[in-house]
């Protein structure tokens, strides 16, 4: 499963990625035929004559509002694509640590009532076999931790206890991986954006220091570019950070119904003598 995700996101930032830079050459080669062609037609066409009463001026066409995609592609190619990649990576991979913590932790979720109403059936009849295939079969990490404590029955209620805590660790490991690596990610993507606006700004001056003139068309075209950056990494952090929020308080859940679960567990052996047989 995780190595689909992986293709998949891969696949998709190839994909991603070779659209933006075919369509920034695309770009720059209709903008250089376009200037070709204005300028040939310029030299052939013949001087007009003047009208003798000026025509009214038409309406000018209200411009075409662009779409969110195309502005964001705009936007993105505008900061320089080849460092906005960076950015871009940042977020697909972030993105597939939280999408395969998410769907982890759903599968993980269990019907703690349930599985504890089930368990309940066997032990009123002393079948503490039954009980452990019962948790056996179930999916989740709270089904595991009670597997764990119904195994150690034999050794009382100090055994179930201590197994069960210890098998706990375990399971909050496994449902705390890959959060360093959303982290990270939530940690870069606004860095990667801060080196961009530097370099930037960098950029910018030295073209200031090369026309010799601090026009504002200048200053203002190198800080939009140089800020587009930051923007963008900010924005990725944002994503990121909701879904982490998201899967912290998933694995919140579930450590809570694990615990409540385990000391329910304790309370029905000791309720239908398991330990006293």
């Amino acid at each position: 499963m995780r190595k689909l995700i992986a293709l998949l996101l891969v696949l998709g930032l190839a994909v991603f990625t070779g659209n933006f830079v075919y369509a920034q050459e695309g770009s720059e080669a209709q903008t250089e035929t376009t200037t070709d062609t204005a300028a040939a037609a310029e030299e052939a066409a013949p001087a007009p004559e003047e009208p003798a009463e000026a025509a009214p001026a038409a309406e000018e066409p209200a411009p075409a509002q662009e779409g969110g995609y195309q502005l964001l592609k705009k936007y993105f190619i505008d900061g320089d694509w080849r460092f906005m990649s960076f950015v871009l990576i940042a977020l697909i991979l972030g993105l597939a640590f939280c999408i395969e913590r998410i769907i982890t932790l759903n599968i993980a979720t269990t019907n703690t009532d349930k599985l504890l109403a089930r368990v309940d059936e066997h032990l009123k009849s002393g079948d503490v076999q039954g009980a452990m295939e019962v948790c056996k079969s179930t999916q989740g990490p709270t089904a595991s931790i009670l597997f764990e404590g119904l195994k150690n029955a034999e050794g009382g209620p100090e055994s179930v206890e201590k197994a069960i805590v210890s098998y706990g660790s375990v399971q909050m490991g496994l449902l705390e991986r890959g959060l360093v690596w959303i982290s990270l990610f939530i940690a870069i993507a606004p860095m990667l954006g801060f080196l961009g606006t530097v370099i930037g700004m960098i950029q910018a001056f030295d073209r200031i220091e090369a026309v010799g003139d601090l026009s504002p068309s200048v200053v203002a075209g190198g800080i939009k570019v140089a800020l587009l950056t930051t923007v963008f990494g900010l924005v990725v952090a944002i994503i990121l950070q909701i879904f982490y929020n998201y899967i912290v308080s998933k694995i919140d859940g579930i450590v809570n119904k694990m615990e409540d679960a385990s000391i329910a567990l304790v309370d029905l052996m000791v309720a239908n003598n398991i330990f006293k047989k």
